[in-house]
């Protein structure tokens, strides 16, 4: 399994809003600076994961982006699905999805749940706090 491009710009940008938590708001062209991604897909990060409930963000004089609640109460699995959808490493398991030829004969199926529910679970205990957190190197660069 591997994440996309935009979902783990997603992550890179979440952690760069949570260490501005607590602080002023940021802007997208920081967050942009300082991730080195792009401006516009930083803009579209921030439209999609403001749409998802984890990110605020207010236009005009004082405006910027937050976070929508602390760092600790959003989980990795939450910005994932904010950029891909329900996490699910099978098609077949989702509501309405009938496009697999094997499928009336597939003995694994009804043992997609259990392995999906298996891999939301170790997303969802990976907290923002945590990996937005600098490798202690990084702190001593920041703090050189």
């Amino acid at each position: 399994m591997r994440l996309s491009s935009m979902a783990d710009y997603a992550v890179v940008t979440m952690c760069a809003a949570a260490r501005h938590c607590g602080f002023a708001r940021v802007s997208a062209s920081d967050l942009a600076e300082e991730t080195g991604l792009p401006l516009p897909t930083v803009q579209k990060l921030v439209s999609a994961l403001s749409k998802a409930g984890l990110l605020k963000s207010m236009r005009g004089s004082g405006g910027g982006i937050k976070l929508a609640r602390p760092a600790a109460a959003i989980s990795l699995a939450d910005i994932v699905e904010a950029i891909e959808g329900p996490i699910a490493l099978t098609a077949c398991v989702e509501a309405g999805r009938h496009d697999c030829a094997l499928e009336a004969k597939c003995s694994v199926r009804p043992h997609w749940g259990v392995v999906n529910q298996a891999l939301h679970g170790a997303l969802d205990n990976v907290k923002l706090n945590q990996l937005a957190q600098l490798p202690a190197a990084s702190k001593e660069q920041e703090i050189a």
